[in-house]
């Protein structure tokens, strides 16, 4: 006879009570996850309605928010992508864009985004890969070939990048571009059949246009075969006898064959023409002169030239400002300057002249006259902070530090939000300055506001590092500064010695004479400092007849101190 089962009351209660438990936990779970997704949208939506009305860095922050909430959402990812591109931080962008791309490879825009971002940075073997996959998954955007070829030509590989330039032009059909880029290319590669080629592809498919017999002929011209270019020329001539570069051909022509005056005589034509508008006939005297450069000829043969045009145009001042150019590249500074100021007087408004004033002066260390142009240019151009810039350099050197820094400080209100690394140049500037003035926590402070803008920023690093290391100060901080700089730029001398000092400081000698010693072999500038700091570190590391060889040649090349007078009297390193 079977035995009943006995209703286990407890083991049920209990099997109730674990299911009501897990029902509360997932509802708990479900409305916790809503409230997240309620609080992501309602960011993301802020974050697009802040953009939207210019209002940059609260988007910013909260689509920083929204991100905290859910990390793996791609449009989040690919609005803070847009905002460090914006910052001018491409590594920091693409940081944050790669997972968007992965998560979402159907969305063109984020891999178009990433591809661009790769090829800015120079990254074009990634970048070329991402536009290669691009024309496979998007077919139908022709113009993406171009960009694949862009990247395959940056990355070396230019077979591909003509296959991708054929590709596209099966597509849209020929035209000029296409056919001079592949024409480019194929000489790059020295296949100069193929190259000219392309060129009278385009001859044989635009019979009417006289260019690209131009073209074709400047291309004989450029290997040396006169006859076939004079052919090519005449052509041109006779499908448009009113085309003025055809002067310019056979001036070019007329040059390669020695015949100078021809040539001359050519553009003097050309120049006196008077149903020649002034552009044009500027146009063809620029010409003229880049194939003189070209040839290496004397460019002073068209100086002579200009001087007809301004003749004829008095008043033009673009036509001054390109003679004041010329006569520069001839090392004719005095008639250069005679030029640009004469537009600046004629034109105030007239940007570029000041510009070549400015560098002119600055090159000439004429800090009085950088002064002078500078405090017109802020009040011409108020908006534009290099003047401003420029001016804080003049009374620096002057020694006018109060007005350098009030120059500076003034400066920072006209720099664009978008341009945080011309605001961490002005911040490194004050910190110069206040170090100059022996006041060193403003200085460290202003070196602190330069790194928040760009922590890249090397020669604020260097500064920064190697004061530390003179106060003895925060050492370890000196040395991964003075690491960064290296990173940077490997090969800078200035930087490699700021770097040997703080291993001395540090009391690690071996290390110190490693970089002094890499820092004297990349040195253009015959430096007494590294060479004093080598004896320095030569006598620390227990070389002291080397230590005081080295000190008697800093001074030798003209390092005036007590210090050193002293070191090399007594033989032994004696601290400053």
């Amino acid at each position: 006879m079977s035995k009943k089962r006995r209703f286990n009351g407890k083991i049920w209660i209990g099997l109730w009570l674990c299911s009501w438990v897990w029902t509360l936990s997932a509802a708990s779970w479900e409305a916790d996850s809503a409230r997240q997704q309620r609080k992501f949208d309602y960011f993301f939506y802020e974050g697009l309605k802040l953009k939207e009305a210019g209002q940059y860095d609260a988007a910013f922050d909260a689509f920083s928010h929204c991100l905290a909430i859910d990390s793996t959402d791609a449009a989040v990812r690919y609005e803070l992508c847009m905002f460090y591109m914006q910052l001018n931080k491409p590594e920091k962008a693409i940081e944050v864009l790669k997972p968007a791309v992965e998560h979402r490879p159907d969305q063109f825009e984020y891999r178009m985004a990433f591809a661009s971002i790769s090829r800015s940075l120079g990254m074009f073997g990634e970048a070329a890969e991402a536009y290669r996959e691009l024309v496979k998954d998007f077919p139908q955007k022709k113009e993406l070939n171009y960009y694949l070829a862009d990247a395959l030509t940056q990355a070396g590989e230019i077979g591909e990048a003509i296959d991708a330039l054929n590709v596209l032009e099966e597509r849209v059909g020929m035209n000029e571009a296409l056919s001079m880029q592949k024409y480019r290319l194929y000489s790059q590669l020295e296949q100069p059949e193929k190259a000219f080629k392309e060129i009278e592809k385009l001859a044989t498919k635009f019979p009417m246009e006289a260019r690209y017999p131009l073209i074709m002929g400047d291309l004989h011209l450029e290997k040396g075969e006169l006859e076939q270019a004079l052919a090519c020329y005449q052509k041109a001539h006779e499908i448009d006898p009113s085309n003025p570069y055809y002067i310019v051909s056979m001036a070019n022509y007329y040059e390669a064959s020695g015949d100078k005056e021809a040539a001359e005589k050519e553009i003097k034509t050309a120049l006196v023409n008077e149903k020649l508008d002034v552009d044009t006939k500027v146009s063809i005297l620029s010409r003229y002169i880049l194939r003189l450069q070209q040839s290496k000829q004397d460019i002073e043969n068209a100086n002579h030239l200009f001087e007809t045009l301004l003749e004829q145009h008095p008043e033009d001042t673009e036509l001054k400002l390109m003679y004041g150019g010329l006569l520069l590249a001839q090392e004719k500074e005095e008639e250069a300057r005679f030029q640009f100021q004469l537009v600046t007087e004629m034109d105030p408004s007239q940007a570029e002249a000041w510009k070549r004033l400015l560098n002119m002066a600055l090159k000439a260390d004429d800090y009085e006259e950088v002064v002078r142009i500078c405090t017109a240019c802020m009040e011409l151009f108020p908006e534009a902070p290099e003047y401003y810039f420029y001016l804080g350099i003049a009374y620096f050197q002057q020694e006018n530090y109060q007005a350098s820094l009030n120059t500076y400080y003034a400066g920072l209100n006209v720099i664009p939000k978008e341009n945080p690394r011309l605001k961490s140049d002005f911040y490194g500037q004050i910190g110069d300055i206040y170090h100059q003035l022996n006041k060193m926590e403003q200085a460290y402070r202003a070196y602190e506001e330069a790194l928040k803008y760009n922590e890249q920023n090397v020669v604020v690093l260097n500064n920064y590092s190697y004061f530390l290391s003179l106060e003895k100060k925060d050492l370890k901080r000196a040395e991964r500064m003075s690491a960064q700089c290296i990173r940077l730029e490997p090969d800078n001398a200035t930087y490699l010695d700021t770097y040997a000092w703080v291993f001395f400081v540090q009391g690690n000698y071996t290390l110190a004479k490693i970089y002094i010693e890499n820092a004297l072999s990349k040195d253009t500038t015959n430096s007494f400092e590294l060479v004093e700091h080598y004896g320095d570190i030569l006598f620390m590391n227990g070389e002291a007849e080397k230590a005081v060889e080295q000190w008697k040649k800093a001074k030798e090349m003209g390092k005036v101190s007590k210090v050193l007078d002293q070191k090399i009297a007594e033989q032994k390193y004696i601290e400053e």
